[in-house]
Parts: C-alpha cells; sequence; structure tokens
C-alpha cells in the first residue's frame, strides 16, 4: 500500500490528509489559535471536588475547568505528587535526589484523600474540548517518542504487544533496562523492533530531557501555565505513521517543510527525501485531488458506489449510520446475496468514515437484514479487518439479531466536520416557503398601501421570474393591470434570477428601494 501525506498550510491552521492507494482515509486539522491540544501538560489548580463522581475538576486556562477522575491520577500518583510539591517550592535538588518511595494508589479509593481544593496538580490533557465540556485530564505523565513512551515514576518496561518475535522481545527489554534513566517507566513502541541501542537511547535521552525542562519550570509556573505542548500534528503523524510505505509528503509551507525534514532525518534517515515542497500556484489540495475527495466524503449523506448510500447522523454522545441499497435492489441477485454484497461495500466504507470524520464514542450501525449467520460473520470479519488499519483504540461487536452492530472508537478530539451544504436562503432551513397565492397578495397590499397611503403614483415591482410570468400572463386580463385601475397607480413589473420565488422589491419613481 502507497501513502502519502498531503499538509496544507494556511493562516487559519494546517489540514493534513493521508492518502491510501491516492484515496482520502485521513484528514486532520490544527487550527493555529488551538491552546488545547490532546498531550499538552499542563500545572493546573484543583478547583473542585465532587466524591459523587470520585473526580475532581481543575482549572489549566481552558473555558470550562478539566476533569480528572480518581482512576486517571494513575499508581505512582502519590510519588509524582510528592515531586512537583518539592519543585514548586524551589527543592529542586532534594525532589530529584529524594529516594523515599510511596505506595501506589488503591483501585478502589476516593479522590478526596488524595487532592483538596485549592492544591496544585501536574496533569495531562487526554481529550481536548468537546462541546461543552473541558479537556479530559490524567494525573499519569507521559512523553511519546518514535520508539519509546516515557512514565516519569513508572517502575516497569514493558513492549508493544505487535512485536511478536519473544526473542525481539527479550532484545528490547534487555537493551532498554541498559540505558533507562532512575525513577522513570519505559514502553517500548511497535517502531522499535530491530533497532539499535543507538537510536533507542537517543530517542530515551531526548525525552528525559523534555521532563528535566518541566521539572525546572515549575519553581517559576504561575498556575494554570503550559509546562510542555505536544508536537504539532504533522510531526506526530509522521512520528506515529512513517514506514516504508509512505512514498511521499508534500508541504506547502517552507518553514514547516524545513521542520519536517529535519525530524524525519532524525528518526528516519532513509526517507529524508520523501518530504517534497510544493510550489505550484494551483492549491495543494486541488492539486491531488484532495479537495473533491473532501466534497464527496462528508456531510449528512454518503453516496458509494452502485447506488449504495449511508445516512449518517452524530450527536455529542453517540453515531448512528444507516446503511441503504439505493439502486441496487434492482438486482437479479436473491436477497440474502444482496444484502451480503451491499453490507459488505458498506462496512468497507464505514471504516474508512470513521478515520476520516475522528468519530468516537459509541457508533451504531443499522445494516440491512440477513437471515444466515454464516453471512453475519463474514461482514463482521470483514469490518474487523479494515478497522485493522485505524490507529485510535476500537471494539467491535458482532452483529445482532436485528442485523445492528456497536462500535466504541477512542475519542481524543471533536468530530472533523467539513460542511458541504449552506442554509437554503429562501426557506432558511425550514423545507417550507410562503405560497405563492400568499406572495401575490402581500405585493397587491403593498401596491395598495403605497399608492393610497403614501401617494405614490408610479412605483416598479422587481420579482422572481415565476412570479413575473403570473403577473404579466394572459393577451388581455393582467392581474397587475386591475391593481392599475382599482388603486390609480402607474405600475412596471420587472424581473430578477438573483431573487427567491418568495422575495420582491418595490422602487418608488426616482429607483429608489421603498422599505417595508
Amino acid at each position: 500500500m502507497n501513502k502519502d501525506l498531503i499538509i496544507d498550510v494556511r493562516e487559519s491552521g494546517v489540514e493534513i490528509a493521508l492518502l491510501e492507494d491516492k484515496k482520502l482515509v485521513e484528514l486532520h486539522r490544527e487550527q493555529s489559535d488551538a491552546s488545547y491540544t490532546a498531550g499538552d501538560i499542563y500545572l493546573g489548580q484543583v478547583k473542585k471536588i465532587m466524591a459523587g463522581l470520585n473526580a475532581a475538576f481543575v482549572d489549566v486556562g481552558a473555558g470550562k475547568d478539566g476533569f480528572l477522575h480518581y482512576l486517571d491520577l494513575g499508581h505512582n500518583y502519590l510519588q509524582l505528587q510528592n515531586f512537583v510539591s518539592k519543585c514548586i517550592s524551589g527543592n529542586i535538588d532534594g525532589a530529584v535526589g529524594t529516594k523515599k518511595q510511596f505506595p501506589e494508589l488503591p483501585k478502589n479509593g476516593l479522590i478526596s484523600d488524595v487532592l483538596k481544593q485549592g492544591q496544585l496538580a501536574l496533569v495531562q490533557i487526554t481529550k481536548e474540548p468537546i462541546s461543552t465540556k473541558g479537556p479530559r485530564l490524567s494525573g499519569e505523565i507521559s512523553f511519546a517518542g518514535r520508539y519509546v513512551v516515557l512514565v516519569p515514576f513508572g517502575k516497569k518496561i514493558s513492549v508493544s504487544q505487535k512485536i511478536k518475535s519473544l526473542d525481539e522481545r527479550k532484545r528490547l527489554r534487555r537493551l532498554l533496562v541498559s540505558i533507562k534513566p532512575d525513577n522513570v517507566g519505559l514502553i517500548i513502541r511497535t517502531a522499535a523492533e530491530g533497532k539499535s541501542v543507538a537510536e533507542l537511547d537517543a530517542d530515551v535521552k531526548a525525552l528525559y530531557a523534555k521532563w528535566e525542562s518541566i521539572v525546572s519550570g515549575l519553581s517559576k509556573a504561575l498556575p494554570p501555565a503550559k509546562m510542555a505542548s505536544e508536537a504539532s500534528a504533522s510531526t506526530v503523524m509522521l512520528r506515529d505513521m512513517l514506514s516504508e510505505e509512505f512514498n511521499n509528503v508534500y508541504v506547502n509551507s517552507e518553514s514547516l517543510y524545513e521542520e519536517l525534514k529535519d525530524y524525519v532525518k532524525q528518526i528516519y534517515p532513509q526517507k529524508e527525501d520523501i518530504i517534497k515542497l510544493y510550489k505550484l500556484q494551483t492549491p495543494i489540495f486541488d492539486q491531488f485531488g484532495v479537495e473533491n475527495q473532501i466534497r464527496n466524503a462528508f456531510g449528512k449523506v454518503v453516496t458509494i458506489r452502485s447506488g449504495i448510500y449511508l445516512v449518517i447522523e452524530q450527536t455529542e454522545a453517540m453515531a448512528v449510520i444507516d446503511v441503504n441499497s439505493g439502486n441496487r435492489t434492482k438486482s437479479s441477485q436473491d436477497q440474502e446475496e444482496n444484502a451480503l454484497m451491499v453490507n459488505t461495500e458498506a462496512a468497507i466504507e464505514i471504516a474508512r468514515q470513521l478515520r476520516l470524520r475522528d468519530m468516537g464514542g459509541i457508533i451504531v450501525i443499522d445494516f440491512i437484514d440477513m437471515a444466515q449467520s454464516i453471512n453475519r460473520k463474514k461482514l463482521y470479519d470483514t469490518l474487523c479487518e479494515e478497522m485493522k488499519r485505524d490507529k485510535a483504540r476500537h471494539t467491535v461487536l458482532p452483529l445482532s439479531k436485528f442485523c445492528l452492530m456497536q462500535i466504541t472508537r477512542q475519542r481524543i478530539r471533536p468530530v472533523v466536520d467539513v460542511e458541504v451544504s449552506e442554509l437554503c436562503p429562501t426557506c432558511s432551513g425550514s423545507g417550507k416557503i410562503k405560497s405563492s397565492i400568499n406572495v401575490i397578495s402581500d405585493i397587491r397590499n403593498d401596491v395598495k398601501f403605497l399608492s393610497q397611503e403614501q401617494n405614490e403614483k408610479k412605483l416598479t415591482i422587481v420579482t422572481h421570474p415565476f412570479v413575473h410570468a403570473y403577473l404579466t400572463k394572459g393577451l388581455i386580463r393582467k392581474p397587475y393591470h386591475k391593481w392599475q385601475k382599482d388603486y390609480g397607480v402607474k405600475l412596471k413589473i420587472e424581473h430578477s434570477s438573483d431573487l427567491a420565488i418568495t422575495q420582491y422589491t418595490i422602487l418608488n419613481s426616482l429607483g429608489e428601494k421603498i422599505e417595508l
């Protein structure tokens, strides 16, 4: 599979499109004014303890206080809390040199035993603010690199389960034990497979330097204060996804081009040449067909092929996807075979849509009914296979007897939403407009008022072409002729295609618009 990354840098922010075999599968947006990003680390202040929720609300400077649950504090929070308190008081040497060990937090403990109102807390954003909710926070700080994740005060060295070779797992664990700094835990990522000790050591040192910079800045920080930022979205994608499958990374900003080239040179030197600066006048998304794919892939109704289409309804808590066969109902195949084919095509597109829109939470899919259990199993296996490409944590449940499938998917950021429709200027989104008879009646009443009450003797009426045709139709009896006779006014009827069918304008003898 060939992968291309297209990065469009604009004044409003950065848009990143991931193409797999030229097909758009992920779209990420990073606003230039975005203040809170998953992975950012803050020194916040506890504003409220909610005993009923066993959680605390922490002020990190967002519009809404962040939510910190007891279970998100981490096993080693007492150790971290003691360390941070000493650093804030200026006793950094004492904090670093302390050898006192604190017990792990019990799973069934109370947050009121750990945190108090007004207390300062070092926290990390795990979910960005969504809708009316503030950010979700964690007390277990971590720093993600290309090959490892560093966890201050962690006590374990864990290996990614995707590394299957037992010998390789043992080799990596042995190497990390020899280079691990004191008082940190390490998680070995899948990308570390086959890497040398020098490459792993460089990654660990870079991550540990980030932690040291936070430690040195705690004594000067005024909460709420950002202590460390996650890397840019484009850098994170390259860090987590860069592989032999990547062909090109196109970017239309020279400064970002240099930044990415330097980064790739550090983490994957043999792939340095895939970073390319885009210089053409044509917008970068148009050049690579991304803009056209965005228009076709977003919206409430998504058409696949053979007439199959999806209807996607998104709420704050969950999303519902309805599969419709469309023109496939005219197929000569029997109903069961046709349903399986439609559902299979829909499942492939649904897996893409979840990644593309970054939909999270609970997703319920209403597939077309299938009577045979073997076909339901085939559909389940197909969707599971397609979802393997998805980096977000997810769970897919088998189809119910009503042919409904439930998926839970990790939600970190708000759903990517591209507006592909606009409010109708005529009906204002209601789907209904004033009847044509009422429009004619309104025009007649306005003409009567202006001629008899305002003493206007010459008026020009500008209407939609359809209304114009109605007013001027007939060789002998035209509606506006009767108005001229009844109200003693001279009327001129004109039309404009710029007006909606229910809109009209009346001008006086000087050609000035009359406001009514």
